[in-house]
């Protein structure tokens, strides 16, 4: 997938079928969106286009307004958004910066600026409750009418349903928000994971005997906090299975080398000896949160930090066994 920072680039297709939207999660509901649009894509001979937006526009609204909590929780980071594009097999994705400029657009100027001569839209598809331009005047009808007199073709898909329950962003964001996390892969389709490059943090974790594998989330509001049971990809030929704090590790010094930076730290419950103590930084891992333990938790020194962690590597050890003996079952099952 192409992937390019505003719309003036001359490696740009001449023509597109385009979607728009946050695409926060590439849940079920957008990969639904996305299949259609590559299909309708294929059908006129373009390439399939998405258009989002960097920051998301409620994160500028709320900067603006200087109302944090307006701002909705992030589920997942740039990186992560864009890699589950290309895998439902995008062609070209256009990250659009929402600014002051982008903002106080007219509608009907974002449709001929960007849209027709920006893009070259043959095709648009949008979701029922798509709105657009300043003051969001610029809804379905106004694009079609668009279409009609500018020479491209526009469609609405409704909801995606799973279990009569509507799959939406602020869905997997409550799930996430809730522990949630088998429900949060119903909505996705897959469990729910970050990535990134594995950075240097304080080092705390070798004095307390918990070396840890630090990936920054970029957003500060992340939609999922606490402790987790997960799985690390990216490091072997297998997963390694492991304990993480996704949050801001209230039990240390918000000072400290990260700056107070959302991170999600990993301790491997049994570190490969192929992979020695500095060899892990700068990889790009991927974590799978499988099961929340608990929330975040602030320690009344390091004693105790180190005692809560060995209970949390117990628990996750004792759930990847319960997986395992469930596995196993089913296989048993299976094979009858």
């Amino acid at each position: 997938m192409k992937i390019f920072r505003g719309y003036h680039d001359a490696r740009l297709a001449a023509q597109c079928a385009l979607t728009i939207g946050n695409f926060d999660g590439v849940h079920r509901g957008h990969q639904a969106m996305l299949a259609l649009l590559k299909n309708e894509a294929q059908h006129r001979g373009v390439p399939s286009c998405v258009m989002s937006f960097e920051p998301h526009p409620r994160d500028y609204f709320a900067a603006v307004a200087r109302k944090p909590e307006l701002a909705p929780a992030r589920i997942a980071t740039l990186r992560d958004k864009l890699t589950e594009l290309a895998r439902c097999g995008i062609d070209q994705c256009v990250v659009l910066p929402f600014n002051a400029r982008l903002a106080t657009q007219p509608a009907e100027a974002f449709i001929e600026d960007v849209l027709v001569r920006g893009l070259g839209v043959r095709y648009v598809l949008v979701g029922d409750d798509f709105r657009f331009g300043a003051k969001r005047t610029g809804d379905y009808a106004m694009l079609d009418a668009a279409g009609e007199r500018l020479g491209f073709d526009v469609a609405r898909m409704n909801s995606y349903e799973v279990s009569n329950t509507r799959v939406s962003s602020s869905a997997v964001r409550e799930a996430l928000a809730q522990g949630q996390m088998s429900r949060v892969a119903g909505l996705l389709g897959r469990p729910y994971s970050i990535s990134g490059h594995v950075v240097h943090g304080r080092k705390l974790g070798r004095e307390l005997g918990f070396r840890t594998l630090n990936l920054r989330f970029s957003h500060w509001k992340p939609a999922a906090s606490g402790i987790f049971a997960v799985q690390v990809f990216g490091l072997g030929p297998a997963p390694l299975p492991g304990v993480a704090n996704l949050g801001i590790r209230p039990s240390l010094d918000p000072d400290d080398v990260n700056g107070g930076r959302v991170l999600l730290e990993t301790h491997c419950l049994d570190w490969p000896d192929s992979l020695g103590p500095e060899e892990a930084y700068g990889k790009i891992i991927r974590v799978e949160l499988e099961r929340k333990l608990h929330d975040e938790l602030k320690y009344d020194g390091l004693d105790s930090l180190k005692a809560g962690i060995t209970r949390d590597c117990e628990d996750a050890r004792a759930f990847f066994a319960s997986m395992h003996t469930e596995t196993s079952r089913q296989t048993t099952r299976d094979r009858i």
